[in-house]
Parts: C-alpha cells; sequence; structure tokens
C-alpha cells in the first residue's frame, strides 16, 4: 500500500464504462473500473515462508530478509521507477536472464533508506484489510495480472486505457501535461454509440490523453462524490465508470439499480517497489509501438479483484491458459481487450498488446443468475471501530477527516490512542466501582469517562 494514505483516496482514476441496454449478448452491461496506486500481493500464488532477499546481491554471505506479514503501516515510498524496478528484478544493470531472479528488492531498498528494506520484505495479515479480504473471498482475484510495463504510475495508467504508453516509461511532466496521442476505449464506446463517464478526484488523469480533451467528451467528466451515488443510486452510471474508498464505491453500487449487470474492476498500476517472488514475463511479450524502450516485458504482478453477482463465489482466476496466444497474460490491456467483448465493440484492438492480452469474460459465463447472497457491506477498517472506542464516531468532522487527510501512520497513531484511551477509561470506572455489566461508551473531548 502506498504511504500516503490511510484510505487509498489519492486515487487517480476512478472509471465508468457503461453500455446501452441491448449493447451486450451477456449479462454484463455496466463496467466499472476502479484503478488504486502501488500495491502487489506476495501472498499468493505460492509463499511457503522460504522467500527472501539479500541485502546485498554481489555477496554470498549477505543477510537475508525473509517475507513477512507484520506490516502495521507503510510509511516509505519505495523505489518503482524504471531504474529501481530493473534493479529489484534482476539485481543488476544486467536484463538478459530468462527468467527473472527478484532478488533484489531489499537491496534496492537499502539504497534509498537503510531502515526501509523490512518495509519492502513485509506484508498486511488479512485481517487488517478486511474489505480486500472480503471481496477475494466473496468474489475472484487475480493471481497472475502483471502491471504492463516495469515503469512508474502514469506508463501504466496509459496501458489500461490504450494499451500503449506511446514511448513514455516515467512520468514526464511535459509530455503528460501537452497530452498523448493514442486512440483509447473511450473512443472505440463513444464511437459504438454507447455511452462512458468518468469520475474523479481533483484533476482526472485521464486528461493525459488529449483525445479525451475534445468538445463532445466535455459532458462525460463528473467529480466523484455526489455524483456518483446519485447515478448509482438512479440506475443511470454510463457503460464504462483504501479499504474506506473500496468499502463505498462497493457498496454503493451493491444498491444499484444496476447491480445485477455490473462488474467492478478493482485493480492497481503497478506494484510500488514492494517485494514479490513471482517472476515477470520477459519473453513472447509483444511491443505495441516500438518507442524508446521495447516494451517486450511487463511489469511485477498487482492485485486485480473483480466484483460481480454473475462471479462465483471464492473464484481464484490464474493465467488465460494459453489465448489468445501460447504467452498471453492478464495485464491492464486486458481491461479495454475485455470490455471490447463485453459490449460487442466492432473496432479493432487499439495495439497488439491488447490483442495479445488475456481476457476474461469467461467469468461472467458460469452462473445461470446472478447470485443473491453478495454481502450488502464490507467490514468497516479499523480506524472506525478506534473512533466508535472513542467516542468520535458521531463527529461528521472526524469523518471527513479520515476521509481526506488522514495518513496511514496518522491511523496507526490514532488507533493506539483510542484503545490506550478506551483502556483507561474502563479501569478507571471499574475502580469506581461502576457496575461491570455496563458497557464503556466515550465521548468526544472526554476520552476518561465511560
Amino acid at each position: 500500500m502506498q504511504k500516503s494514505r490511510l484510505m487509498p483516496i489519492s486515487v487517480i482514476l476512478l472509471l465508468l464504462l457503461l453500455g446501452q441496454p441491448g449493447a451486450s449478448s451477456g449479462p454484463i452491461k455496466t463496467v466499472v473500473v476502479l484503478v488504486m496506486e502501488n500495491w502487489l500481493n506476495p501472498e499468493i500464488n505460492g509463499v511457503d515462508g522460504s522467500q527472501s532477499n539479500p541485502l546485498n546481491t554481489m555477496d554470498p554471505n549477505s543477510k537475508r530478509l525473509s517475507f513477512g506479514d507484520q506490516s502495521h503501516f507503510v510509511d516509505p515510498d519505495p523505489g518503482h521507477s524504471f531504474q529501481a524496478i530493473r534493479e529489484q528484478i534482476f539485481g543488476s544493470n544486467a536484463t538478459s536472464a530468462t527468467v527473472p531472479p527478484m532478488n533484489s528488492f531489499a537491496q534496492q531498498a537499502a539504497s534509498i533508506e537503510p531502515d526501509m528494506p523490512p518495509s519492502v520484505m513485509n506484508g498486511f495479515q488479512p485481517d487488517k484489510v478486511a474489505v480486500y479480504k472480503t471481496l477475494a473471498s466473496e468474489f475472484a482475484l487475480f493471481d497472475r495480472w502483471f502491471a504492463s510495463v516495469p515503469a512508474s504510475t502514469q506508463p501504466n495508467r496509459l496501458y489500461v486505457h490504450s494499451g500503449t504508453s506511446h514511448g513514455a516509461v516515467s512520468n514526464y511532466t511535459v509530455k503528460l501535461a501537452m497530452g498523448f496521442p493514442q486512440r483509447t476505449i473511450f473512443d472505440d464506446v463513444a464511437d459504438a454509440g454507447l455511452s462512458f463517464g468518468i469520475y474523479f478526484q481533483n484533476v482526472p488523469s485521464t486528461l493525459f490523453y488529449r483525445n479525451l480533451r475534445k468538445i463532445k467528451y466535455i459532458t462525460k467528466f463528473h467529480t466523484y462524490g455526489q455524483s456518483f451515488k446519485h447515478d448509482a443510486t438512479a440506475g443511470n452510471l454510463p457503460a464504462y465508470t483504501g479499504q474506506m474508498f473500496v468499502k463505498e464505491v462497493y457498496e454503493i453500487l451493491r444498491s444499484s439499480l444496476q447491480w445485477n449487470q455490473t462488474l467492478l474492476l478493482i485493480n492497481y498500476d503497478e506494484h510500488g517497489g514492494f517485494y514479490d517472488h513471482v517472476p515477470m514475463p520477459v519473453k513472447g511479450v509483444p511491443s505495441p509501438d516500438h518507442f524508446n524502450f521495447k516494451f517486450d516485458r511487463l511489469g511485477v504482478r498487482v492485485p486485480t479483484t473483480a466484483v460481480s453477482p454473475w462471479i462465483k463465489k471464492g473464484t481464484v482466476v490464474h493465467g488465460p491458459n494459453g489465448f489468445p496466444t501460447p504467452t498471453s497474460e492478464y495485464k491492464h490491456s486486458s481491461i479495454p481487450a475485455t470490455v471490447r467483448k463485453i459490449l460487442n465493440l466492432p473496432s479493432p484492438p487499439l495495439t497488439t498488446r491488447e490483442q495479445w492480452a488475456g481476457t476474461f469474460e469467461g467469468l461472467f459465463q458460469q452462473l445461470t443468475q446472478p447470485r443473491t447472497d453478495c454481502p450488502l457491506k464490507l467490514p468497516d477498517p479499523l480506524v472506525l471501530l478506534a473512533a466508535v472506542l472513542k467516542g468520535e464516531n458521531i463527529l461528521t468532522s472526524f469523518l471527513r477527516n479520515i476521509a481526506q487527510n488522514m495518513t496511514v501512520r496518522q491511523g496507526v497513531d490514532y488507533m493506539d490512542e483510542a484503545v490506550k484511551s478506551f483502556l483507561e477509561a474502563g479501569f478507571a470506572a471499574k475502580k469506581m466501582g461502576v457496575d461491570p455489566e455496563q458497557i464503556v461508551k466515550m465521548r468526544p473531548s472526554l476520552s476518561t469517562r465511560p
């Protein structure tokens, strides 16, 4: 998880694609794509306790750090530039290995800050990310979904909707501001006579695509908040749309009139510099446009969860099993490729990368009717429990604060203080002889009173 948020409110893209009734021959008419920031799931696909990295790949006697599950928060910002990722996966500037050794995450982290390696070599226990745990157990989790390029945020986000970064391997500020020229899946949706909407916070990064700055698309942009809630509740979402944020989006969609025809795809742009043991593919990966870097390899795995009442409970999606090509994998271009199939778009794939990407429309073809047992609500993150213990859950200012301002470290400190205050109040009440059957209830600014 990225360091800067308790809930990933810094999400750059919240996209909604929505097809008109009859646009799809299958059950899915509305596709909601939520692209989050910098995370991976090394626990899936074979972690057995033996995974580790040396602090120095050149020293055979180097101390090794084992992968663990002791993260309480992730404060540092590990390297996730093109150069940093190359070192993490290959251990040096040499990139000729047929199978990347994935042995230098700790070493690369140490080059940034001596105390950083344990942070990149630890993940969260499932109960600490209860929202994600519930979604994974209730719907479908992909265990071989890779970033499209071993690079930072924006190159990977460009792949999500266009199948190429147009040569970008870093967040080139000037190029991003000027706009990239490639065609997007939004153009194909619009040309097919279907609708799409882009729900955003702050500045929509889809405007990095120059095409989306056209006047004809100006009405497609909506601020996330009341617009999204209103459209979902009324069943008016268009066809291509941190724990608290994901929980909110899920629960809005779950109560929507469109729930039984909706797919919510929760995806992360790249791994953020954190450890993974599964080698990323470096063979048989086609380049979309042959700009600059050869683009003949994928990035590190990222978590991706598919949510729909048409998905069997507890589904784990492995690789695409040799389709459409023997080397195909799930990656960011799988999104436009699958949307194209779900919505029956007549236009050809945007790039060779989209054409090569695995698609997952088969997920929605295993049930004859939508499930009725999908949870209406997801678990509350622990910080909300802390708010109740501290008596501040009744303050609207608190809820606004955790939604907009609280960092991960601040969240952990807040929870520690809440539990401490709760226990102090309980012991004080016990000492005063209060009925032991009474429940300790805190009040704002009165943290020692039961």
